[in-house]
């Protein structure tokens, strides 16, 4: 899919959590299921990840009240442990995060190629809120 607008987008948090903590919880199934909504009447029942480089991810998002849902999918283009995880969607639309150690605690930063259906500011939020739950998840989970 091309985009109308080549402009980046770019969400990103600090999370206090040691990198190892904040990678495991960002790549696993069993916690992507746990935080990877923008908002509480949101919920992820399934997550696949095969976190090598040509590996397929999908994670199932659907609105609790069952009126809506979709899969969010993509093939792995570059992983670096602890460092940098690279994706093209499966509409063609590129992601590149990063982890950088920050002493005790983590940042992450994602940028996006944005879509053309919403505007840029909408999809901006909507990342950061996934983004801040995961930041929540893991800052409360031991």
């Amino acid at each position: 899919m091309e985009t109308s607008n080549p402009t980046r987008v770019t969400v990103q948090a600090v999370i206090q959590a040691p990198i190892e903590k904040v990678w495991r919880y960002w790549t696993e199934p069993d916690h992507i299921t746990k935080w990877n909504q923008a908002s509480e009447d949101w919920h992820a029942p399934r997550a696949e990840n095969d976190l090598r480089v040509g590996g397929k991810f999908l994670t199932r998002m659907e609105a609790k009240d069952g009126s809506f849902g979709f899969d969010f999918g993509g093939i792995y283009d570059e992983v670096k442990q602890h460092e940098k995880i690279s994706y093209t969607m499966e509409d063609g639309r590129k992601v590149d995060t990063t982890f950088t150690a920050k002493g005790s605690d983590t940042e992450i930063v994602s940028t996006f190629d944005p879509e053309s259906s919403n505007p840029i500011e909408m999809q901006q939020a909507g990342w950061q809120a996934i983004l801040n739950s995961f930041k929540r998840y893991t800052e409360e989970s031991q």
